[in-house]
């Protein structure tokens, strides 16, 4: 080993290129060519066309499958390819070029099973791909990663991967090389593989040309030309050329692409050291060596031409190119070795493969590679400029996503949607804190070693913390607060009292904010904390923080946004002033594209209340369908209000107290708006709801009035025993009576129809909107999946793994669906999951769904392995409660009569 060091520890890297130069094209691109300011860029060599349908940046394996896909769906003729350095990356390129399908989300395996398949199918038509399928196996030293790989195997079912929990002297028999007398066995998956991306990049592109697309080298974008914020042109140093489309396939350069428009597109990258060790040829190492990945050490190995090759991800990164100047070619990609930082991975390699220490080193590489501040990948419509995409992010596993990502992006471009739901990758997941370039070094400190780190539920990044907080943010804190982050914001998830009582003895400004954690697959550490906070929203009063809901502000002077919204939503939003109506905005397939409130202020005034993660996103569906004449006004309120939530029985008696309003349920019903006033407080927008099927009030208060209504409400709280409450409390409200969650149950392909909401979607409201063929088609023909609730029985959660989302369900013992959201039911005191299920034919087609079909059956979920029975619910349950009131009683989120729910007609 010391050899190794000596030997490479001196080697150099090639000096970084100079960034590239810019020149802003003047607004409205297309009168602009004879401009002279633009003829240094738009010097027409001959060699590029003057038009095209889309143009791609970036002749990578993400570029090649975009152009691949184009061309397959008869876009050849209209695709050019362009690359500022060597296609591929050149022959020298470096990459691990693992191909591996589990991955954390059903969306994210999807793309990779489709590439696999590709890759399969190029080799079958005599394309070079470097294809081999060795398998791949896991390794658990510890009990929990054991119980990671029994939930990937259960998972396995739902998703169509063949693997097997094996025992380690069979893990030893797959592969001789590792040591395995620490571990407890090992996650075995045949059909894994690895292959040559350079290979792969250059097929699909051969491919892509036989069909027309036109690819050139050495051809460097200068600027993407955008009129009106849709993408008209590229200006590149082979000349300019008008487009349609723009796809933004930079890989470790995309950010930096990403600024050479106007707007600039944020694409949230940061490069870090990513190191790649390759021995010399191995005496008799199996070619069909599987790869092997040691998550627990934090490293993985493979076999290359007769070598080992072998990387990691270890648990602090070092951030590369921290001056914000990347080099312009592959070749400035590579850095110094620094075998320092390099040692931990070392030792970890040895210890489970003793043998490399006889092996003789070919080379160390330093390679900096991109990574996203959540460690996903980005995949869709950037939210600044319309038709502009972006496939990029690929945190070193590019070569595994490429086929499924390409096919997906050449879908959209080409159908305006994809087979696959890409919602969870799209950019609009992030705000433009998760741009800066100083919240993205720190990040990504930390990002690459979740790849092989035990994902606990409701894991938390550490870094960029306490960036975006509610004014009484200080308040929840004394009070014992325990944080979440979500887009940014810090929100508590439950209140610790020890933490409480620290403040007496502690100043505020001193003590630093807590962070949740979950650090078990079964009854948490926080369990019944949280069960005092539900208690206390059911039965008494409770102070929730709800600052993080995305808040907008629509309204027009006249019927304009009326109508907008008529169009945008399927329910029927033209409703009397102070009005609440709940909606979803449905795509044309009919899926939720938003699930959100809205709150009639005037006759042209809306406020949208909606999740905290479709801040960007919600936002930018509204904009991109907005009258064209500016009639409608679209405003981002969410930093504008504090919103905190009274729940339980005794908060009408509680608020009554602090305002001289009427909040009798005569003059303020359930589902209504009032403006108040509260305390010395003013303008304060109430809405009699909580998003959670209990009583009480959320008060969206003016930012400079918080800390007062805040501390009105404790002072005048006390006699009713107020207990401040986190939104672990609210999930298990909302689980188990029956509510649905964008982003966690809901999603762009999930329906009213198949979520018990039809009843909200309104076909007779007098106009058409997005979505309302789909789903007029879908009450004809039936649904294919049902969403559910199950209670799970002979479940000890004391002693039991729990359920966390994304268990496989079965119907008399046959494989129907799996989980979404879960929870502990404090009620129920059991088990709650949500989820949808199907009725499935011997071939694996999705057939109409009954209520016989649905409601008969005996059901199980399987936690890690081991199935548990389930009792099935179609209908929001009516809870005991100690308080009954007709307005809790009477509204019911899934389902609340089953003659308004036609789908579920026995055929």
């Amino acid at each position: 080993m010391m050899v190794f060091i000596r030997a490479y520890s001196n080697r150099s890297c090639n000096a970084l290129s100079v960034a590239s130069t810019r020149c802003s094209l003047l607004k409205g691109y297309l009168d602009s060519r004879k401009n002279q300011k633009c003829q240094k860029y738009s010097t027409n060599t001959g060699i590029l066309p003057k038009n095209c349908k889309v143009a791609i940046c970036g002749g990578g394996v993400m570029g090649a499958s975009v152009a691949y896909h184009l061309a397959q769906l008869g876009w050849g003729p209209q695709t050019i390819v362009i690359e500022q350095d060597k296609l591929g990356g050149g022959e020298n390129s470096f990459s691990s070029d693992l191909v591996g399908v589990f991955k954390p989300t059903l969306s994210q395996v999807r793309l990779c099973q489709s590439s696999v398949k590709l890759y399969q199918e190029l080799e079958s038509q005599g394309f070079q791909t470097g294809w081999k399928q060795c398998g791949s196996l896991c390794i658990a030293r510890t009990r929990d990663r054991m119980i990671v790989f029994q939930r990937m195997k259960s998972q396995s079912v739902s998703w169509g991967i063949k693997c097997e929990i094996i025992d380690p002297q069979k893990a030893k028999e797959l592969c001789p090389l590792i040591r395995i007398d620490d571990i407890k066995g090992a996650l075995w998956i045949p059909e894994d593989g690895v292959a040559d991306s350079y290979k792969i990049c250059l097929s699909l592109l051969e491919a892509a040309k036989q069909k027309g697309v036109v690819v050139l080298e050495n051809c460097k974008l200068l600027e993407v030309v955008c009129d009106n914020g849709k993408v008209v042109a590229i200006d590149t140093s082979m000349g300019s050329v008008d487009c349609d489309y723009y796809v933004n396939c930079g890989g470790f350069w995309a950010r930096t692409i990403g600024q050479r428009s106007n707007p600039s597109v944020k694409i949230p990258l940061h490069p870090v050291e990513h190191y790649y060790l390759r021995t010399n040829p191995i005496p008799n190492l199996d070619s069909q060596t599987p790869v092997v990945r040691d998550q627990d050490g934090s490293i993985y190995f493979r076999e290359l031409n007769g070598c080992i090759l072998a990387g990691g991800f270890e648990l602090e990164a070092k951030p590369a190119f921290e001056n914000a100047k990347c080099p312009d070619t592959s070749a400035g990609r590579q850095l110094l070795a620094d075998w320092d930082h390099f040692h931990v991975l070392l030792e970890q390699l040895l210890h489970r493969v003793p043998s490399l220490a006889n092996a003789s080193l070919d080379n160390l590489v330093n390679i900096a590679e991109t990574f996203t501040p959540d460690c996903k990948w980005i995949v869709g419509q950037a939210p600044e400029i319309a038709n502009y995409y972006v496939a990029a992010g690929m945190k070193t596993v590019g070569i595994s996503a490429a086929g499924g990502v390409g096919q997906g992006v050449a879908q959209t471009i080409v159908n305006g949607y994809s087979q696959y739901d890409l919602y969870e990758l799209e950019m609009s997941r992030f705000l433009g804190l998760h741009n800066n370039r100083r919240f993205l070094r720190d990040r990504v400190r930390e990002v690459p070693g979740r790849h092989y780190s035990i994902q606990y539920p409701n894991n938390e990044f550490k870094t960029g913390r306490n960036l975006r907080m509610s004014p009484i943010y200080p308040k929840l804190k004394e009070a014992g607060a325990v944080f979440e982050q979500v887009m940014g914001y810090e929100r508590p998830t439950w209140f610790e009292p020890e933490l409480s009582k620290d403040h007496l003895h502690t100043y505020t400004n001193t003590r630093q904010f807590t962070m949740a954690k979950t650090n078990t697959f079964g009854k948490p550490d926080w369990f019944d904390i949280v069960e005092a906070e539900y208690e206390a929203c059911r039965e008494n009063v409770s102070l929730l923080d709800y600052s993080s809901f995305t808040k907008l502000d629509i309204q027009s002077k006249g019927r304009e946004v009326v109508d907008l919204l008529q169009y945008l939503c399927s329910n029927d939003v033209d409703v009397p002033v102070g009005s609440i109506i709940h909606t979803g905005m449905q795509n044309i397939r009919g899926g939720y594209e938003n699930d959100c409130s809205l709150i009639r202020l005037s006759e042209n005034h809306y406020m949208m209340i909606a999740p905290t993660i479709q801040q960007t996103r919600c936002k930018i569906w509204i904009q991109r369908h907005l009258p064209s004449d500016n009639s409608v006004s679209l405003t981002d309120v969410t930093s504008m209000f504090t919103a905190i939530c009274l729940m339980g029985p005794f908060t009408r008696h509680l608020l009554s107290e602090m305002t001289e309003t009427d909040l009798s349920p005569k003059s303020f019903p359930f589902f209504t708006y009032k403006e108040l006033d509260v305390g010395l407080a003013n303008g304060i927008r109430a809405l009699n709801l909580t998003h959670t099927g209990e009583l009480g009030y959320v008060l969206y208060i003016p930012n400079e009035f918080a800390l007062h209504v805040y501390n009105s409400l404790i002072q005048a709280g006390k006699k009713y025993n107020l207990k401040h409450a986190g939104c672990y409390a609210m999930k298990a409200l909302r689980v188990e009576k029956f509510y649905a969650f964008w982003g966690q149950d809901l999603d762009t392909s999930t329906t009213p129809l198949e979520c018990g909401r039809s009843w909200r979607v309104k076909f007779d409201k007098g106009m058409n909107f997005i979505g309302r063929d789909a789903l007029l088609r879908q009450q004809e023909e039936g649904i294919k999946r049902l969403y559910v609730q199950l209670l799970l029985n002979d479940h000890d959660p004391d002693t039991e793994l729990w359920s966390w989302g994304g268990e496989p369900i079965f119907r008399d013992k046959k494989y129907v669906g799996a989980t979404t959201s879960t929870s502990y039911g404090f009620t129920f005191k059991k088990q709650v999951c949500l989820g949808f299920v199907q009725n499935l034919d011997s071939h694996g087609n999705a057939l109409p769904l009954t209520n016989e079909y649905v409601l008969s059956g005996e059901y199980e979920v399987e936690i890690a392995g081991t199935r548990y029975p389930a009792k099935v619910n179609i209908n929001s349950p009516n809870l005991p409660t100690k308080y009954p009131d007709k307005e809790r009683e009477s509204y019911f989120a899934t389902r609340d009569k089953m003659v308004s729910e036609p789908l579920l007609r026995n055929n």
